[in-house]
């Protein structure tokens, strides 16, 4: 008997038309990252070129290598102050400008950023003139830039999991002899840790994709790889942006797996402590 053919749900049509909307383009582009063509829209035949004259520009390199150290240092530190400002927020009682502090915390999310990025500028420029520093804005700038706003995504991924926190069990530990500080490090901070390692992907991937603030602060001694693909792709998109973001796609997509993977490894083995312990 033949059997009948049943159309998709519309939820699941919807879902493969959202699947495809958002990730067609990329497949297009890594195809045509392997085009001998220098027409970015012609295909002219199947060439690794592009990955080799990709490796020789010296200028793409040297914004990669700055955008990295720059993503990895602004991602630590916000994770460090985010934390802060999460535990303020979430564990401390009502104190006078609580509100006030917390809407700080958060504005970043909902600024403009072309904003952010010129108030950060005026504030550069008038240190400099009253404390001289920083005498040229490079590196040191665009990372406190970036640590500025991404603290904010940090703040509420890390406040959104310390309000799920079960405090019985840090109030058990400290009753039984306990400090604040091992309580922290030994049943908060794993509980928590799963949010932190969400808040610096988030931090490190927002601050390698950030064009716009880092173009107010940066200076000629320091050019992000954002930065560099923008001034290319408004001269004309070379082959060679197809290659470096296939590359991207490749990198991100391998962070991504191992993250998964490792996070997976260890809720494994928590659920099979615990199993065992219930077991008498």
């Amino acid at each position: 008997m033949r059997r009948s053919f049943t159309p998709p749900s519309f939820t699941t049509l919807m879902l493969i038309l959202g699947l495809l909307f958002l990730y067609l383009p990329m497949v297009v582009l890594v195809v045509y990252s392997f085009n001998s063509s220098r027409l970015v829209t012609v295909w002219a035949g199947f060439s690794g070129r592009w990955y080799l004259e990709l490796l020789r520009d010296r200028q793409i390199l040297a914004a990669v290598w700055t955008s990295l150290r720059i993503a990895f240092f602004s991602a630590t530190m916000a994770v460090c102050l985010g934390t802060l400002a999460a535990f303020v927020m979430t564990r401390f009682g009502r104190f006078r400008g609580k509100t006030a502090l917390s809407s700080m915390i958060t504005a970043p999310l909902v600024m403009p950023e072309v904003i952010t990025g010129l108030s950060l500028l005026l504030l550069f420029v008038q240190m400099a003139q009253i404390v001289g520093w920083p005498a040229d804005r490079g590196m040191a700038t665009i990372w406190i830039a970036h640590t500025t706003f991404c603290s904010a995504y940090v703040a509420v991924v890390v406040s959104s999991r310390l309000r799920e926190v079960d405090r019985s069990i840090e109030e058990a530990a400290m009753d039984l002899g306990a400090p604040p500080v091992k309580t922290f490090f030994q049943i908060t901070l794993p509980v928590i840790a799963p949010a932190l390692a969400a808040g610096w992907l988030l931090a490190f991937t927002l601050s390698l994709d950030d064009l716009v603030i880092a173009s107010f602060v940066s200076g000629p001694g320091a050019t992000t790889l954002p930065m560099v693909v923008f001034s290319s792709v408004r001269m004309g998109v070379s082959p060679k942006i197809n290659a470096l973001a296939t590359l991207i796609i490749l990198a991100v997509s391998l962070a991504t797996f191992l993250a998964w993977y490792f996070m997976r490894r260890s809720e494994a083995r928590r659920l099979a402590a615990l199993r065992q312990q219930e077991t008498p």
